[in-house]
C-alpha cells in the first residue's frame, strides 16, 4: 500500500513537472521559436555536411520543423519544411554526393519536402483535434472545465479513493449577488466577474486541483488527496483572495461555500455533489458569504469560518 502511494505521488509530481514545462514552452513568443528553429536547422545542416553523405541526418531535420509547427503556426511550419529540404539539398551538393543524373537531386529534394510537409500537416491535425477536444471539455466563459468533464474526472477520483483509501475534498462555491451584477452592470461585466473568479481560484490552487463551472454562477473544486484540516486552510485562504479580487474591481459579490472531505468514497458523483451542495446552501440560508465544512461519512459539520 505504501509503495502504491509513493508511486501515485511520484506520478503526480512527474505529471506536474511535465505540465509546467509544456506551459513554459507555450508561453515563449513566436520570434523565439523562429530563431530557435533556424539555429537548430543550421546546426543540423552543418553537421550533415561535416559528417558526409554516408551518415544520414534525415530524422534530425524534423526537430526544428516539429518545434516550429507545434509552437507557432502551420504556415511557418511549412516554410521550415521547405527550408529544411533546401538545406539538405545544399548539404548533399557541397559534401560531394554524385548521382547518375542531375534530376535525382530534384527528385530526392521533392521526396524530402513531401515527407516534411506530411509531418507538418500531421502535427497541425493533432493540434486542431487537441483544441477541439479541449474546447469540448471547457467552459467558454471562464476557461475552467465544464460540468460533463468534471463528472468524468470526479468519478475517476472516486474510483481511485475507493481503491487506495485516499481522502479527497470537494468544494462547492456560489457567487452571491451575481444577478445584481448582471442587472446593474450588464452580462459582459457578469462574464468578467465569472472569469475573474475562475482565474483567482486557479491561481491559488495546485496544478493537480480541478476547477469547473457547474452552473450559471456556481463552481466546483476537486482537491485530490486533501484531508479536512488542509482543505480548511486552502479554501479559507481562497475565500479571502476571492473577496479581495471582487473588492478591487468594486463588484458587489461575495461567496457561499460548502467544503466536504471524503475519507470514504461516495457511491457516485451525483451523491457527492448533492451532499456538498447542501452544505453550500446552508451557508446561503444563514446570510451568505461564509464557508461550511464537514467530513464524510460522519457528516459532522464544523463551525463556519
Amino acid at each position: 500500500m505504501l509503495t502504491l502511494l509513493r508511486l501515485s505521488q511520484l506520478q503526480a509530481k512527474m505529471k506536474t513537472i511535465a505540465m509546467n514545462t509544456i506551459s513554459a514552452l507555450e508561453k515563449q513568443s513566436r520570434p523565439f521559436w523562429v530563431i530557435t528553429g533556424s539555429a537548430l536547422l543550421c546546426l543540423v545542416g552543418t553537421t550533415d555536411y561535416l559528417t558526409g553523405f554516408e551518415v544520414s541526418f534525415s530524422l534530425f531535420y524534423l526537430i526544428p520543423i516539429a518545434l516550429v509547427t507545434w509552437f507557432t503556426t502551420y504556415k511557418l511550419g511549412m516554410m521550415f519544411a521547405v527550408a529544411s529540404a533546401i538545406v539538405w539539398l545544399i548539404a548533399d551538393i557541397v559534401s560531394g554526393v554524385v548521382y547518375s543524373h542531375q534530376i535525382i537531386y530534384l527528385w530526392n529534394s521533392a521526396v524530402r519536402l513531401g515527407f516534411f510537409a506530411l509531418t507538418v500537416f500531421s502535427l497541425e491535425l493533432i493540434k486542431v483535434l487537441g483544441r477541439e477536444k479541449t474546447f469540448a471539455r471547457m467552459d467558454y466563459v471562464t476557461g475552467t472545465l465544464n460540468t460533463r468533464y468534471f463528472h468524468a474526472l470526479a468519478q475517476r477520483e472516486i474510483d481511485r479513493s475507493s481503491r487506495y483509501r485516499y481522502p479527497f475534498t470537494v468544494a462547492y462555491i456560489d457567487v452571491d449577488n451575481f444577478k445584481i451584477v448582471n442587472d446593474s452592470f450588464g452580462h459582459i461585466t457578469g462574464d468578467k466577474v465569472l472569469y475573474a473568479v475562475a482565474d483567482c481560484m486557479q491561481r491559488h490552487l495546485r496544478k493537480t486541483d480541478i476547477v469547473a463551472r457547474v452552473g450559471g454562477d456556481e463552481f466546483a473544486i476537486l482537491l485530490p488527496e486533501v484531508e479536512l484540516s488542509l482543505a480548511k486552510a486552502v479554501t479559507s485562504k481562497m475565500h479571502r483572495k476571492l473577496l479581495e479580487e471582487m473588492q478591487k474591481n468594486n463588484w458587489p459579490v461575495t461567496f457561499s461555500m460548502g467544503v466536504l472531505t471524503f475519507t470514504d468514497a461516495p457511491s457516485s458523483v451525483n451523491e457527492m455533489l448533492n451532499m456538498v451542495d447542501r452544505l453550500m446552501y446552508s451557508v446561503k440560508h444563514k446570510g451568505k458569504n461564509n464557508i461550511n465544512f464537514a467530513s464524510y461519512p460522519d457528516q459532522q459539520a464544523l463551525a463556519a469560518e
